[in-house]
């Protein structure tokens, strides 16, 4: 798959990930598992690019004796889940198009 697409992908799943309620980076891990698997390593610099997007914000919390960052939706990242969930429709006729059975769509 082109590095692109995944990658703007997987900016999607972690904005999913956290569009109903502030979550952390195993959790995140953890939640998307059943869809994709995705390393620690691959997924913080995705926090922090979507971070200095504005997509995301990040607050620390003591948990155990430790800080844990939880990561908590923007409006604007809302509005790049919406706007993906758009764009959906066009990349499944342009997949539905690739993949099709026969020649062209034209009346014989």
């Amino acid at each position: 798959m082109d590095t692109q697409i995944k990658r703007g992908l997987l900016d999607i799943c972690v904005l999913a990930a956290i569009k109903t309620e502030d979550s952390y980076g195993y959790k995140i891990i953890k939640d998307i598992k059943p869809y994709l698997t995705i390393s620690e390593s691959t997924l913080y610099p995705i926090l922090r690019r979507l971070e200095e997007a504005g997509s995301l914000t990040v607050r620390s919390v003591e948990h155990s004796g430790r800080l844990r960052k939880y990561y908590h939706i923007t409006d604007s990242g809302k509005k790049k889940l919406a706007d993906f969930a758009s764009e959906w429709k066009e990349i499944m006729a342009i997949y539905e198009y690739v993949t099709r059975e026969g020649g062209t769509n034209e009346e014989e």
